[in-house]
């Protein structure tokens, strides 16, 4: 069986894919561990939509044999008032089984975000994110002040996790930003490729899985 680190995100625009992308750039560089970016379906209030059980682009869906399987984990949602997108939650939600048997206890994971204003709620994304994993028992990493990056932003970026400001106002409010967001800044990818390499050196220490 292959080691993976687990790079689970939602992006509506494509702004969170684009951080996913340099998170999994950072785990490879690593040297150890496998990449795998995983997605999930939206969640639409009418009950008898389904998605298609394949995307017709980008990451491929989410298992729970996926998020069992990882030796890290990186969890990723653009801001939604403060807070993590239903899609997301609406999956961690049906993860009841993998904390009732403690799958998850003792691996490290990090967070990321994208909003379309640098005050449009990432902290609080971020750390509301971190909520449900520590059910898990999981170990949160975030990204210390030793990344040069995290001093000198003026973009995203936290000590609390990968981060992106789109840099245009947007008028649905908590959005990645509007078609054609501007792209990650130098700092925003160095600190979304530091995070990645950071969760795969982890859980290299921790044993991996």
């Amino acid at each position: 069986m292959h080691r993976y680190v687990l790079v689970l995100y939602f992006s509506r625009r494509g702004t969170t894919a684009a951080l996913a992308a340099q998170i999994a750039r950072g785990i490879v560089d690593h040297g150890e561990f496998e990449a795998r970016l995983r997605t999930v379906p939206t969640v639409s209030a009418t009950t008898d939509r389904t998605a298609p059980a394949v995307p017709n682009e980008g990451a491929v869906y989410c298992t729970k044999d996926d998020l069992a399987g990882c030796a890290a984990l990186a969890l990723g949602s653009p801001t939604r008032f403060g807070n993590m997108a239903a899609p997301l939650k609406h999956f961690l939600d049906g993860t009841a089984d993998l904390w009732m048997s403690g799958a998850l206890v003792g691996r490290p994971a990090g967070l990321f975000t994208s909003s379309a204003s640098p005050h449009g709620g990432q902290e609080s994304t971020l750390l509301t994110m971190m909520v449900p994993l520590l059910h898990h028992g999981m170990l949160i990493t975030g990204i210390p002040y030793t990344e040069a990056a995290l001093l000198s932003t003026s973009s995203g970026g936290s000590p609390y996790g990968a981060s992106h400001v789109a840099g245009r106002t947007s008028l649905s409010a908590g959005s990645e930003g509007p078609d054609g967001a501007s792209g990650l800044s130098a700092d925003e990818r160095s600190l979304a490729v530091a995070l990645g390499r950071r969760l795969a050196d982890i859980a290299s220490r921790l044993g991996g899985h």
